[in-house]
């Protein structure tokens, strides 16, 4: 696995190496003995599942905030999906700044997005699935969210959006008076 690191503090870009022969591909999603420079003392305690059916739709920006704050290791297992972190940390020097790349199965990238960041997706290609890695359980009461067209942010998404979930569109706005949201 060759790791990368991205212009956001802990937002990592993660490549395997697939074998390849005439019957298939092999190819190695997680090891706890080569990512332990990125996870630390973090163990994954949560593995979840997406599918979205709709070219465009987008899902999140969505963070958990402490004590439930999480790191996420997203790959794709299906289709292609253009993978974004936000950094909400109100002491980084690259607060408000968001990172992008595009996953897909031929890619063999996951992305990491470290705690105090937002993550969300754009669905690029039918019947997308992601997976997620996640170092805290799923806990409601410390869930947040950002607007995906947040003006504060400016992300440039690369489709016109199709589909987003009323829980995504009641997001507020960022107060950057107050340093975002406070995850």
């Amino acid at each position: 696995m060759k790791i990368a690191r991205t212009e956001l503090p802990g937002v990592m870009r993660i490549t395997g190496s697939p074998h390849t022969d005439a019957r298939g591909s092999f190819a190695r999603l997680f090891c706890e003995r080569e990512l332990a420079g990125v996870l630390g003392e973090r163990r994954i305690v949560q593995i979840n599942h997406s599918r979205t059916a709709a070219v465009g739709a987008i899902r999140g920006l969505h963070f958990q905030r402490p004590p439930h704050a999480e790191m996420k290791l997203v790959r794709c297992l299906r289709g292609r999906v253009w993978d974004v972190a936000v950094d909400l940390r109100p002491d980084s020097p690259t607060f408000l700044r968001w990172h992008a790349e595009e996953l897909s199965p031929d890619s063999q990238r996951m992305l990491v997005i470290p705690e105090g960041c937002a993550h969300g997706f754009q669905v690029l290609a039918p019947d997308s699935e992601l997976l997620y890695l996640h170092t805290a359980c799923y806990a409601p009461e410390a869930e947040g969210g950002v607007r995906h067209d947040d003006p504060a942010l400016g992300i440039r998404w690369p489709l016109p959006v199709t589909d987003l979930s009323p829980r995504d569109t009641s997001h507020p706005l960022l107060d950057t008076d107050r340093r975002g949201p406070a995850p």
